[in-house]
């Protein structure tokens, strides 16, 4: 387990960089165009940028970020 000391607006950066990378991932899975394969990948990037997420973030804003289930077939 690694530590990490930063200030308040460094989490405040930290907390920005994440929701915009989450949310242009989300905005990317919608698109048609985007294999299959790679969404698959983009899906998986998504997980780890909101486990890190829920380290700095209240619990509201992480319901707001909180991965779908993926669907069985």
């Amino acid at each position: 387990m690694y530590g990490l000391m930063i200030n308040d607006n460094e989490q405040l950066e930290i907390e920005y960089l994440l929701k915009r990378e989450m949310e242009e991932i989300t905005f990317d899975l919608g698109d048609h165009r985007i294999d299959s394969e790679i969404k698959a990948a983009m899906e998986e990037r998504y997980v780890v940028l909101f486990q890190l997420f829920r380290r700095f973030a209240s619990r509201e804003e992480c319901l707001q970020y909180m991965p779908k289930k993926k669907k069985q077939n």
